[in-house]
């Protein structure tokens, strides 16, 4: 079977939901993971973006407050 936004019908929820859902898929996740369960580029890109948060620490929003934004709670 392959999946897909389609076949699981992930394109028929709205904004909202489909946000709802990221946070439950990511919540499933082990806390650990091995780095050899992830690809290369998967590592790169966590190391380019940790060195950017270093660099730039006053910006970007936390997680939770973006998707209260979006969700027109605040």
């Amino acid at each position: 079977m392959s999946v897909s936004i389609e076949s699981l019908g992930i394109h028929q929820l709205s904004v909202p939901e489909r946000l709802e859902l990221i946070e439950q898929i990511w919540d499933s996740l082990p806390e650990q993971i091995e780095p050899q369960e992830l690809p290369d580029w998967h590592l790169a890109e966590l190391a380019s973006r940790l060195a950017r948060a270093k660099a730039e620490p006053g910006v970007g929003k936390p997680w939770r407050e973006v998707i209260d934004r979006l969700e027109g709670k605040s």
